[in-house]
């Protein structure tokens, strides 16, 4: 184990007249019982020298609704035999708080590949942090560039502008077979993030439109818009800081749909002049039956 170092997101914390400390990645404070080791020494063997007692949060307690004692330490104790040191790091590494190195790192979309649709000043953020996170992205400009034998996991189509009539429809289709899809569209000053559909019964763009139209009382004039009877655009198209946070959403869907927790109905909704989120739920239409005569 003379590899293993802490890893990312834990952290040692040694409390003044209470010994030491683990951190967990979600912020839960856990008691160490060191035993025979001094607390130094079971920091310099876990952190290899990149630590210290004294930059590992001192004046912070263990202590608090969120803390778990898992038994007493030893901050007075003499130099423990260097069984004693790996029985602990052997603990850690059990427990999920140790990396070992040469094991590389995979990001959350590890073993995914987006392809990644639209206008740049989104696409170009979006991939950047998709990239970050570990997937595959591949850049098209239209959904027929994609190649059917090595179809992806997942396409992301990004506008900086209103949907044109019937662009996604095709899109639309993806989910019924197995392939996520994700969207976001600009209306004026006014970003739309629709929910990532992987499953057939997800909710569609064509969903959103419709649940749109029958939310408001301007249901033609809207219609009308989205049909091109408008005049051109003026407003504020995204700035660099709008589309990153765009984009930011949209990574944050991915990931989530990568972990297994994909399918939230929720329409969210950023205000370019402020970059204010706020999100709604939304549900998919039911299918209807055709009239009768």
């Amino acid at each position: 184990m003379a590899t293993a170092r802490l890893a990312p997101g834990v952290a040692l914390v040694t409390v003044p007249g209470q010994g030491l400390a683990v951190r967990t990645p979600d912020g839960e404070f856990l008691r160490v019982d060191t035993g025979t080791a001094a607390p130094d020494a079971v920091v310099e063997r876990l952190t290899r020298g990149h630590g210290s007692p004294g930059d590992t949060g001192a004046q912070v307690p263990a202590q608090g609704p969120d803390s778990v004692g898992v038994g007493p330490s030893a901050p007075d104790a003499p130099d423990a035999p260097d069984g004693e040191l790996e029985r602990l790091a052997a603990a850690f590494d059990g427990a999920g708080y140790l990396a070992h190195e040469g094991d590389g790192t995979r990001g959350p979309l590890a073993g995914r590949t987006v392809a990644v649709l639209g206008d740049d000043v989104l696409t170009e953020p979006l991939t950047r942090f998709v990239r970050a996170e570990g997937g595959e992205v591949r850049r098209a400009k239209r959904l027929t560039d994609l190649p059917g034998e090595q179809s992806p996991d997942v396409v992301v189509w990004c506008l900086d502008s209103p949907v044109p009539q019937g662009l996604w429809d095709e899109a639309d289709r993806l989910p019924a077979d197995g392939t996520g899809w994700l969207r976001c569209h600009r209306e004026g000053t006014t970003a739309w993030l629709e929910p990532l559909a992987a499953a057939p019964g997800d909710v569609t763009s064509a969903d959103v439109r419709l649940r749109r139209l029958a939310a408001t009382p301007a249901h033609r004039e809207l219609a009308a818009y989205w049909a091109g009877s408008r005049t051109d655009d003026t407003g504020p198209a995204h700035t660099a800081a709008s589309a990153a946070l765009t984009a930011c959403l949209l990574t944050a869907d991915l990931i989530a749909w990568a972990a297994g927790r994909g399918g939230a109905r929720r329409l969210r909704r950023v205000d370019l002049r402020d970059l204010t989120v706020d999100e709604h739920t939304v549900l998919p239409v039911p299918a209807v039956a055709p009239l009768t005569r």
